[in-house]
């Protein structure tokens, strides 16, 4: 009896609420009004969305519905309270109000049906705006190349986003008799709670509140990228009650009616409930085809893990902006958005625009910051882009400054690399976002750094040729020189990573039994090794010859054993580096010209690897050939080959500055590309297996026959982190060549390394994340740009007038007869 009461209940509910609600989508119809608002909101957008540049889709050059979603909150702001304003105040002004009171409705079902009624006419106002989303398609290269999932995660959020406003518009309707008056008080209400409470955040004495939780900004802009945050969705159902309930009560009070009755008491209880409820447990769905907002197990067990706040500011900031650089400044905002919904509050940042903080400063100010900057690591660059009306240059700062405490880590935000278009760049540094951000994020987390050791005792390179190398790695490890000869055992295991950068000099069996058993022990270690002696400047210092003969490292057995075979060799490959050569004199000056030299080979990496994925250019010197073994249990990936143009030239071999004269023949350097940098992971069979303890060693070490898991790399080029040396003294950066002012990629090569040798929870796995790139044709663009800004600025209009003579046309007949 109980259950059928209350069915009847819920359907006299719905029946009185569905009534008033068709009146109200008649009543408003039938009015000029209602197509002129909706009319001159759609002109309003489809101008600000295909004419107007600064908005442009077809400026932005992506095909994405993003400028929709980012403009219409702001018209909403005018269209909403619009459509509202007449809800209530109309009623009470006509005094229709008491009448509809005398009706067998409550308060509750008038309210709800004029709200509904209101969100209803918000998505009549919408419907036409699928044009753009046919029109992005068609334009889209290849055609269809859109992100429907996106775009209809993105419209949940403005259907919410309107939800919300509607019921604002609502309770400012009831709150007066004249229509002004609702519309302007609703008005200040939307934009107030979108945009008021992020400015009051930035009040100094209010920073530390967190009030721009409150607005309605940051939980919009979350859910109109197309991820649907639990909380988000609980905020916007909270903030549509709150508002709904606020005009009950205005309602209850101008009746002198009870206020608080057991309804409305439960009401508010089920929103505290929904309040709490989101507090403690959330999800996200993440409509986009690629899942490119979802946040990977590890960066979320980062951030839950953080205990302390991490603050992160961005310098990729300003106005005028190209479209590609709009879409990384985004893409940065939505990455740190998402991974500071997993902070618990400790991740917060903000975008700064550098030019504009220094444009008040004195010139001797402004030098000093760009100094303090720099030194940093925020550099800045100039970039060029072209423009109707030419072309236009700024500075910018694709930098990002992670800080917790008193560490500092600074995020390069875009990742260049040879051969590709900077849209394509961009793109790869979309895809490499969450893991720069992350892997940033727990280095100034990290208390205890990881050791790495750069071997010596061997004419390794010096201090000064690694210099970058260390200080690049001394932002999230503890670097120095191990000498294996005389480190006890103990300690050596006590490293994490062990570099071996170029020896020139025997490994004694001592030494080599050490590294076998820090290596058995689950000790990792980069041979970057030269099998040749070749060196350039030997070449300049001896008539522009020089033999190159094989080293005698003592390391080939060793290497041998786990899986791996430097050859005596030399790469010449097309794909070079130049090098400054003299080719006479002139008026006594001296005639330099750079011209390519084989011998200095620069590998695009081509794994997928995410050590060498998406990495610019490597260069490199003399570098030898390697061969992988068949070994049990160990895994070997191939990171670095050479070009498919390149010669195996085998040592010993005369090398001669005479052949930079001679064009080479490309038909002479056919060849399948050359293995030259090499992963081996597993197991590796101790090479003091069934061997006696070697002479010399005075320390107990037992030996083990076999290692537990562990890798190591080798490249077979001993320059490869080494950096070049001014005349000065003075280091370059790691894979700077100052000859021809190309940076190449060999500190990422470096610092990614490092990080998965060293970091076992698989952060680097992150740099495998691929995301689409979804463009406009800019062919069909420029030459039927005209074309697409008509359909889009009068189709959604022409749509509407159909409708308003439809609709004329049905009242017509009803009422004729």
């Amino acid at each position: 009896m109980a259950q059928e009461y209350c069915n009847f209940g819920a359907q006299h509910l719905i029946k009185a609420v569905l009534s008033i609600l068709k009146k109200e989508i008649n009543s408003y119809l039938s009015s000029l009004v209602a197509y002129v608002v909706i009319g001159v909101f759609l002109l309003v957008l489809g101008l600000f969305l295909w004419v107007f540049p600064d908005s442009s889709i077809l400026d932005y050059g992506y095909a994405g519905l993003e400028s929709l979603f980012s403009t219409a909150p702001y018209l909403f702001m005018f269209l909403i309270p619009a459509i509202t304003m007449r809800s209530l105040a109309e009623e009470r002004k006509e005094g229709t109000f008491e009448l509809l009171f005398t009706r067998p409705l409550t308060d509750w079902q008038i309210v709800l049906g004029k709200y509904f009624a209101s969100v209803l006419l918000v998505l009549f106002a919408l419907l036409p705006t699928l044009f753009y989303y046919f029109s992005v398609s068609t334009l889209g290269t290849p055609q269809g190349n859109i992100d429907t999932g996106a775009v209809i995660g993105s419209y949940i959020g403005l259907f919410l986003l309107g939800m919300a406003f509607t019921a604002i518009g609502l309770f400012a309707s009831s709150v007066t008799k004249n229509q002004i008056i609702a519309f302007t008080i609703a008005v200040f209400l939307c934009f107030f709670f979108y945009s008021g409470f992020d400015s009051l955040s930035q009040l100094l004495s209010l920073q530390d509140l967190g009030l721009q939780n409150l607005g309605i900004t940051e939980h919009y802009e979350s859910v109109s990228r197309g991820v649907l945050d639990t909380r988000d969705l609980a905020y916007f159902i909270i903030v549509t009650g709150l508002f709904i309930g606020l005009t009950l009560f205005v309602i209850s009070s101008q009746r002198k009616r009870k206020l608080f009755t057991a309804t409305m008491l439960g009401y508010i209880g089920g929103l505290v409930f929904i309040a709490l409820l989101s507090g403690i447990a959330f999800t996200r769905f993440d409509f986009t085809s690629e899942k490119r907002y979802t946040i990977s197990p590890i960066s979320r067990q980062i951030m839950d893990g953080l205990n302390e706040p991490v603050k992160v500011t961005v310098y990729l900031q300003g106005n005028g902006f190209p479209g590609d650089l709009k879409h990384l400044q985004n893409a940065t905002k939505d990455m740190l958005a998402d991974l500071k919904s997993y902070s618990h509050a400790r991740l917060q940042f903000e975008f700064v625009d550098l030019l504009a903080s220094l444009k008040n400063l004195s010139p001797a100010l402004q030098k000093q910051t760009y100094e303090d900057m720099a030194f940093k690591g925020i550099l800045g660059e100039e970039k060029s882009w072209k423009t109707e009306d030419g072309v236009s240059q700024k500075l910018i700062f694709p930098e990002a400054l992670v800080k917790s405490g008193d560490k500092e880590i600074v995020v390069n935000l875009i990742q260049t690399r040879i051969g590709l278009s900077y849209t394509e760049q961009l793109n790869n540094s979309i895809q490499n976002l969450e893991y720069a951000f992350s892997s940033a994020i727990k280095k100034a987390t990290t208390g205890g750094k990881p050791q790495i050791g750069f071997t010596e005792g061997h004419n390794e390179l010096t201090d000064l040729q690694l210099n970058d190398a260390m200080k690049s790695l001394a932002d999230g490890y503890e670097v120095g020189r191990v000498n294996l000869n005389s480190i006890p055992f103990d300690s050596l295991q006590k490293i994490k990573l062990l570099v071996i950068p170029k020896p020139d000099k025997k490994f004694t069996e001592l030494e080599k039994f050490k590294l076998d058993q820090y290596i058995m022990r689950g000790g990792r270690v980069i041979w970057t090794i030269d099998q040749v002696n070749a060196e350039l400047d030997s070449l300049r210092g001896h008539g522009g010859e020089q033999l190159a003969f094989p080293k005698q490292l003592n390391l080939d057995d060793q290497l041998f054993r786990y899986g791996i075979r430097i050859n005596y060799d030399l790469i010449a490959d097309m794909n070079c580096s130049q090098i400054p050569v003299s080719t006479g004199s002139m008026g006594g000056q001296a005639q330099i010209q750079m011209l390519p030299w084989l011998f200095y080979p620069v590998f695009i990496p081509m794994s997928k690897h995410p050590v060498v994925k998406n990495l610019d250019g490597i260069s490199s010197e003399f570098v030898s050939t390697i061969d992988l073994l068949e070994t049990k249990n160990i895994k070997k990936t191939v990171l670095l080959t050479s070009s498919p143009y390149n010669n195996k030239i085998t040592a010993p071999h005369i090398l001669s500055l005479q052949a930079l004269e001679q064009e080479p023949n490309p038909k002479d350097f056919q060849s399948t590309p050359k293995t030259v940098g090499a992963l081996l992971e597993g197991k590796f069979i101790s090479n003091w297996r069934n061997r006696p303890l070697p002479e010399g060693l005075t320390e107990q070490v037992t030996i083990q026959p076999e290692s537990k898991p562990t890798k190591m790399i080798v490249i077979s080029d001993g320059d490869v982190f080494k950096n070049q040396v001014a005349t000065d003294g003075s280091p370059y950066p790691l894979g700077y060549d100052h000859y021809t002012r190309q940076t190449f990629g060999n500190k990422n090569l470096l610092l990614n390394i490092a990080d998965y040798m060293t970091d076992d929870s698989g952060l680097i796995a992150l740099r495998t994340k691929e995301i689409k790139m979804r463009l406009l044709s800019r062919a069909r663009i420029r030459n039927e740009k005209m074309y697409w800004q008509l359909v889009n600025t009068a189709g959604p209009l022409i749509l509407v007038l159909i409708c308003a003579i439809f609709q004329h046309y049905i009242r017509k007949r009803k009422y004729a007869h």
